[in-house]
Parts: structure tokens; sequence; C-alpha cells
């Protein structure tokens, strides 16, 4: 059984890095750093070995900030092989979602039989982007508006220095609830679709990933946790979320608090008031507050406390009826 769970580890945590499926496939990761390079030496105006520095500083990456990224992502994937059993599968909802359909209809009206090649496929991939990308906000904006949301994702932004294993940087709780996120979001694309227009539904994918993952992360989506502030044109960044524009996301200054929810597409915070262009960026610092604390990245911080402060936030806003209330990213 040990041996087992030894194994699977290992393999999942290869997947990681080997799997253009994921974030930080060793492809995307040469890609953000190239395109990190070439901004800085090109637009920024510095030298090769700044430009180096700049990506791959020891400072940034073996920071006490780093070194905790890397035991939570160890830890993380220990405890999800653990849990993901028990979550709730695409499958089942899609399954459930499928026969709710079918009975308030009462058929399947098929659509797109005699639409263009390639159609079919090319709607769903993009009418699943959005949906995707839209309840990726969502739930960001709730993780830091309710109190007992925020115990655990402030984990996330207690960072210091990023690096794209920032991003592993997570409590496990809000693990569980973006992963019951992208179930419910799958299940729902695959539902509909599969009901309305029959098998023809599918992913465009390139190396198993769907085109617009494929060219987020080709893109530099890594760079967004980095010291690489890389900002669009602004009429761009009414649309896109840029790098800058997460960095941001993590600033510890209070101006910069509650904005840029969004991961791909920044139409939800430019609608909701919450959109901060990235030419703000520049000479932010990281991290929950400048107030520096010396236990801010021990593993008791980071894993124990969330479940103790999101039980006081329960209790507190039972106490005065306010389940919703903004955080103090400074407390």
């Amino acid at each position: 059984m040990l041996e087992t769970y030894l194994t699977d580890f290992l393999q999942n945590l290869s997947e990681t890095f080997t799997s253009p499926k994921k974030r930080v496939f060793i492809g995307y990761l040469l890609s953000g750093f190239a395109l990190g390079m070439a901004w800085l030496y090109w637009r920024k105006k510095q030298s090769l070995k700044e430009s180096w520095q700049r990506c791959f500083a020891k400072e940034i990456w073996w920071s006490p900030s780093s070194r905790a990224d890397y035991q939570v992502l160890l830890l993380n994937k220990l405890t999800f092989l653990f849990l993901a059993p028990l979550l709730l599968t695409q499958m089942t909802v899609a399954s459930w979602l499928f026969q709710t359909l079918y009975e308030v209809i009462g058929h399947r009206p098929i659509f797109g039989s005699d639409w263009p090649t390639g159609s079919i496929p090319l709607l769903f991939t993009l009418c699943y982007l959005l949906l995707d990308d839209f309840f990726r906000y969502y739930l960001h904006k709730l993780l830091h508006e309710v109190p007992a949301l925020w115990a655990f994702h402030k984990v996330h932004h207690s960072a210091r220095t990023m690096t794209p294993l920032t991003v592993f940087r997570a409590h496990p709780v809000e693990g569980v609830l973006f992963s019951l996120r992208t179930a419910i979001v799958q299940a729902i694309s695959i539902a509909g679709f599969v009901f309305f227009f029959g098998p023809q539904a599918d992913l465009v994918t390139v190396w198993g990933a769907s085109i617009f993952a494929f060219l987020f992360n080709l893109t530099g989506s890594n760079l967004r946790h980095s010291h690489v502030n890389i900002a669009y044109w602004p009429k761009l960044e009414k649309f896109l979320i840029s790098p800058a524009m997460h960095q941001i996301h993590h600033s510890t200054d209070p101006k910069h608090f509650d904005k840029n929810y969004g991961v791909i597409l920044a139409v939800w915070d430019r609608w909701g008031g919450t959109l901060v262009h990235g030419h703000e960026s520049e000479g932010i610092s990281y991290g929950l507050s400048r107030k520096i604390r010396a236990d801010e990245h021990s593993l008791k911080s980071l894993y124990l406390l969330p479940f103790k402060e999101s039980a006081s936030a329960v209790l507190k806003s039972l106490s005065q009826r306010r389940p919703f209330k903004r955080f103090q990213q400074n407390t």
C-alpha cells in the first residue's frame, strides 16, 4: 500500500512538469522565461546579465517564501492522493445534469447537424473558456470577500517572493474548492453540449490541452507569479489579464486590494469595477502587508492557523448576522 502511494505521488509530481495539460509544464516554463528575458532586454533596456538575474535570482528562488512554496507543493500532492477519491467528479455531475435535462425537456433536440465541420467543437471550446474563466473569477472573488474563505486563501497571498511554483502555494481547502469548481464547470459544459449537439461536442486541443489553455500557458502565464512585470497595452488589458496585472493583485499597497481577480479575461474585473492596469506594477512589493511576521512561512501558519481563523470568522459572522464582509488584507 505504501509503495503504491509513493509511486502515485512520484508519478503525479512528474506529470506536473511533463504534461502539457499542466500549468508548469516545462515547455510553458521555458517559453515564459524566454518572453521574460526578451521583455527585460528590449523593453526595459536591461543587459542580458541583468535580465537573467531578474528571472533567476537566488534571492527569489531560494528565499524563505519560495522554500515554503516548494514544501506546500509537495504536501498538497500527498494530501490530494488521499482526498481525490472522495471528491465529486465531473462525470457524476454531468450524468445527473444530462438526465435532468432529458426529464425536463422530454427529448433530445440535436442541433448543428448541418453546421460546417469543426464549428461545434470550436463553439464548445469557446463556451467552456468563458464559463470556466468566469467561475474562476467569481470563486476567487468570494475567497477574498468571505472572511471564512479568506482565512484559507491568504496562504497564497502570504508569498513575499514569487516564482511560477507560487501558483501551488494554496491551502488544501482552497484546492478542494477549485477542484469542485472545475468538476461543476466541466459537467455543465459536457452535459449541455452533448445533450443539444450530440457526440460532436468536443474540445479543440493541442497536446491534450484546450487550445485556449495552451495559448494562455505558452504566452507567459507563468510570469504572473514572478518578478517580471510584463504589462500589455491599456486597450488590450481591458480584455486580457497581463502578468503585471496579477502581480498587482498580490501587492501590499492598500489601493491594490480587491483588484484584478481574473485569470485570463479582464472583462469580469472591468464589469465589476475591480480592474487596475499593469503599468501600476512598477516597484510594488508582495505579501499580506508590508509588516513581516517571523513565522509567516511556517507550515503551522500555512496549514493549521487558517482553520482557527476560519472558525473564528464563522462564529463572528453568525453573531453579527453578517456572513459577507470585506476582508482587511493587512490583518
